[in-house]
């Protein structure tokens, strides 16, 4: 490989190993006499290519170290800004601020991480004699704010390093910061990392992360707290629920919680902000009054929500303003938690101090990457949690596709476990600020219902959209019918839009409840033939008949408490496997049960179809997703059952 290649493929092992970065931190230079590469802010290691890396010139960053700035901070660290902007070659790619003191150091790659054990002894009591006894010939560093000021401070001391040892250190330790490694190759630079890593574990030993369950009441407590966070005006946030033994057993007091209760590092304060809340112990009886106080006085006096609520049974709960914050806040998060844990065998914690949290707080240089980072278009449906069940495949997945794209969380809730994780897979790989998850989902059990909701509350706080879409078909006249295939039939198209009805209004009320500017949605895919019969085809008739009674009578039930509930009543999906599985799709069974009088061929059925759609075409996922779009962006209508038929059925 070449040197770029080779920076490359360093930077993604690392940028993709969890041990080593967090968030999408760290930074990587390759350098050779005239020109640096290091990778441009607003850039992952663990994805990035060769367009991610800015290009200076090192002769203009050469004199930086002696250069003389203003003494004043801010007008010093526009001055260095504009230095390092003008020794950059390619142009849209902002240079790291850590730029200059990559290149300080002599050696062709340098690989700056954040490793979890590195932050355990940087963020000890103990940092400067510990690193001392296991690593003699690194060079330590002191706490030192970021940009110019940390770089002069470095490259000063390296300037001594190399007067009083002949050569530059290969390892450089920051105080609750990081490690910087330079060697001339990448795989010198690996096997240093190695030895850190493998000194640092023996030395610290291992931690329980056992999983520990979050409590039970999460489905009711954690919807009210993402509701409190979500009203006002605030905007709609993302929850993310997490729990482990080592996090529990901070959580156990207000005593023992204070050891994680202040940030470590730099990137800490960046995704997580500067303070956090505690809410106490989630069974308490009084645990939502006083969660709400909290939450309102904390907002009163910063301006801005908690990122970070911690509550005994309940665990971390990350606050995002979309669920790709959520996730960063929560891997940060979960992460000093373990940095807490290894400085405590160290000797003990040493978080950052008030003014050295005001500076990041407030610098030019992290603003701008909490806006890289929360940057990203708006859909229709932006940061909505939806569930869709039956959406595997099918019409089912072609709705939640076309949720996804707009914007929502998506919960992929179907029996087929490898279609329904492939499709939430393939759905991610799409994804800007949002996710979809599969969950395991039998619609017509109430206990799978169960987990589905606590499932969905875990992963992203809430509920504002159910989608029933799950159902099934029994062609058969009267003679064919069985009362087997009937009540399966029943079962799922009717039966079963209850069960979720139960299960998702009663989340949504407690939404609504805790933020009065919320409404919630529960949406049928119904069927045009639930608006009129359907010959020989009986049980899935009669089902969707029911299901817009249904929908009337919860409407009107649920109102109050602003929990809409419509029907869609889509025309025929003729490109989907409903309509043309070649083996058991309604062509054929319609073809069979007799249902089209004088049809010898599939394509006979299918035509006698489409000759009765005024717009001669089917329906389709996007068609439907439209009228949902509507039936949720819309706070007039309820109860209602809307065609999209193609003109098939009118209503008068």
């Amino acid at each position: 490989m070449n040197p770029i290649e080779s920076l490359i493929a360093i930077s993604r092992k690392y940028g993709s190993d969890p041990r080593y970065v967090i968030a999408g931190g760290g930074n990587t230079s390759y350098k050779d006499s005239e020109k640096l590469w290091i990778k441009a802010s607003g850039h992952a290691l663990a994805t990035i290519d060769e367009s991610g890396f800015a290009v200076l010139d090192r002769s203009a960053l050469n004199p930086m170290g002696e250069k003389k700035y203003s003494t004043e901070t801010a007008l010093r660290e526009e001055q260095v800004k504009k230095d390092l902007a003008a020794a950059c070659i390619t142009e849209g790619r902002r240079p790291s601020v850590e730029t200059s003191l990559h290149n300080c150091l002599q050696a062709a790659f340098v690989v700056h991480l954040h490793p979890t054990l590195v932050g355990g002894l940087m963020c000890s009591v103990n940092a400067e004699s510990k690193c001392a006894e296991l690593f003699p010939e690194a060079l330590y560093i002191p706490y030192t704010d970021p940009g110019y000021t940390l770089f002069k401070k470095v490259y000063d001391k390296i300037k001594a390093y190399k007067k009083a040892n002949g050569k530059e250190p290969e390892v450089i330790f920051l105080q609750n910061h990081g490690i910087f490694v330079g060697a001339d190759s990448t795989e010198r630079v690996e096997q240093i990392y190695t030895e850190v890593l493998s000194k640092l574990e023996q030395a610290a030993g291992s931690l329980d992360l056992g999983e520990k369950a979050v409590c039970g009441c999460a489905s009711e407590k954690v919807p009210a707290l993402r509701a409190i966070l979500s009203r006002s005006g605030r905007g709609l946030k993302t929850l993310r629920v997490s729990n482990n033994a080592l996090l529990e057993s901070f959580l156990e007091s207000k005593e023992s919680v204070q050891a994680i209760m202040t940030p470590f590092t730099p990137d800490g304060i960046v995704y997580c902000k500067s303070e956090y809340l505690y809410l106490g112990d989630c069974c308490e009886e009084d645990f939502l009054k006083s969660a709400e106080k909290k939450i309102e006085s904390y907002i009163a006096r910063k301006g801005y929500c908690p990122k970070v609520l911690l509550a005994k049974g309940l665990g971390l709960i990350a606050c995002g303003d979309s669920d790709k914050n959520a996730g960063i806040i929560s891997d940060v998060f979960t992460d000093a938690v373990k940095i807490a844990a290894y400085a405590l065998r160290f000797g003990g914690v040493h978080p950052m101090n008030r003014r050295q949290i005001s500076f990041i707080d407030n610098w030019e240089v992290e603003n701008y990457r909490r806006k890289v980072s929360a940057s990203a278009g708006r859909g229709r449906v932006e940061g909505k949690t939806i569930i869709v069940t039956g959406a595997a495949q099918g019409f089912g997945e072609g709705i939640a596709r076309n949720l996804f794209k707009e914007g929502a969380n998506i919960v992929v809730a179907d029996l087929n476990e490898t279609v329904g994780q492939q499709t939430a897979d393939n759905f991610n790989l799409s994804a800007k600020s949002n996710r979809a998850i599969f969950v395991k989902t039998n619609v017509a059990d109430m206990e799978s219902l169960g987990n589905l909701i606590r499932q969905t509350v875990l992963n992203f706080g809430g509920l504002d959209v159910f989608v029933s879409n799950a159902g099934v078909l029994r062609a058969g006249g009267l003679e064919a019918m069985t009362p087997e295939n009937f009540e399966f039939v029943t079962n799922i198209n009717y039966k079963a839009y209850f069960f979720c009805a139960k299960v998702a209004s009663h989340v949504m009320k407690i939404q609504t409840a805790y933020d009065p500017e919320a409404f919630a949605d529960i949406i049928q895919v119904n069927s045009k033939s639930g608006l009129r019969g359907s010959k020989a085809n009986f049980a899935y008739a009669g089902g969707k008949f029911g299901g817009i009674g249904l929908t009337q009578s919860f409407a009107l039930e649920l109102a109050p408490f602003r929990v809409k509930v419509n029907s869609i009543c889509p025309g025929n999906f003729y490109d989907g496997p409903l309509w043309s599985n070649p083996v058991n799709g309604l062509f054929v069974q319609y073809l069979a049960a007799g249902k089209v009088p004088g049809a010898k061929t599939v394509e006979d059925v299918k035509e006698y179809y489409l000759s009765q759609v005024p717009m001669r075409k089917g329906c389709n996922p996007e068609d439907v997703t439209k009228a949902i779009l509507y039936a949720i962006e819309q706070t007039g209508e309820t109860g209602q059952a809307i065609p999209v038929t193609g003109g098939q059925v009118m209503l008068a």
